[in-house]
C-alpha cells in the first residue's frame, strides 16, 4: 500500500495550483466531506468560555489584523495556513488580497504573539489589538 501512496503523491505533486484545487473539490464531493471539520465548530464555544475567564483577568484576548501582506505573498499565505490549518489555499490568498484581514480574533496572548511573529517573518504588516 505504501507504494500506491508514493505513486499518488508523485502524480499529485505534478499538478498546478488550479488543478490541485479542482482535485480537492472533486474529492470533497466524492467523499461527501466539507472543508470545515467538526472541531472548528467547537472552537468558538471554547473561546467564549475562555473569554469570560480572560476578561476577568484584565483582557488578555488579542485580535491580530494583517494590514499589508508585503511583497512576498507566498510566504504570507504559507504562514496563514500554519496559523489556521482550516484555511484553504484560496482563503489564505484571498486574505492577502483583501487587507485589512482579521487573522485571529479573541486569541490567547501567546497564540497572537506566535501568529504575529510568523507573519512578520513572512513579510506582512500587522496590528494587534
Amino acid at each position: 500500500m505504501a507504494k500506491k501512496v508514493d505513486e499518488l503523491v508523485e502524480e499529485v505533486s505534478k499538478l498546478n495550483v488550479l488543478e490541485l484545487s479542482e482535485l480537492v473539490t472533486a474529492l470533497q464531493e466524492k467523499l461527501g466531506v466539507t472543508p470545515m471539520a467538526a472541531a472548528p465548530a467547537a472552537a468558538p464555544a471554547a473561546a467564549q468560555e475562555g473569554s469570560a475567564e480572560t476578561k476577568d483577568e484584565g483582557g488578555g484576548l488579542k485580535t491580530v489584523i494583517m494590514t499589508n501582506a508585503g511583497a512576498n505573498k507566498i510566504n504570507v499565505i504559507k504562514a496563514l495556513r500554519e496559523i489556521n490549518q482550516n484555511l484553504t489555499l484560496m482563503d489564505a490568498k484571498g486574505m492577502t488580497e483583501a487587507v485589512p484581514a482579521e487573522v485571529l480574533k479573541d486569541a490567547k496572548a501567546e497564540d497572537a504573539k506566535a501568529a504575529e511573529e510568523k507573519l512578520k517573518a513572512a513579510g506582512a504588516t500587522l496590528e494587534v489589538k
